[in-house]
């Protein structure tokens, strides 16, 4: 996988496993998860961020 551009409003991996918790807590178990919730995660910081 590409390594994308660094963004302002994104977070460090540290700081993501420090949500990790509570992000998985809300997940409903289906199918096992084929994207990076770190990657998840800053994309709705940047559109909150950005609009």
């Amino acid at each position: 996988m590409a390594q994308r551009k660094s963004y302002p409003s994104d977070i460090t991996r540290e700081q993501s496993e420090q949500m990790q918790p509570l992000l998985e807590r809300v997940r409903v178990r289906t199918k096992p998860r084929t994207v990076d919730l770190h990657e998840v995660f800053n994309a709705v910081l940047y559109l909150l961020k950005r609009g």
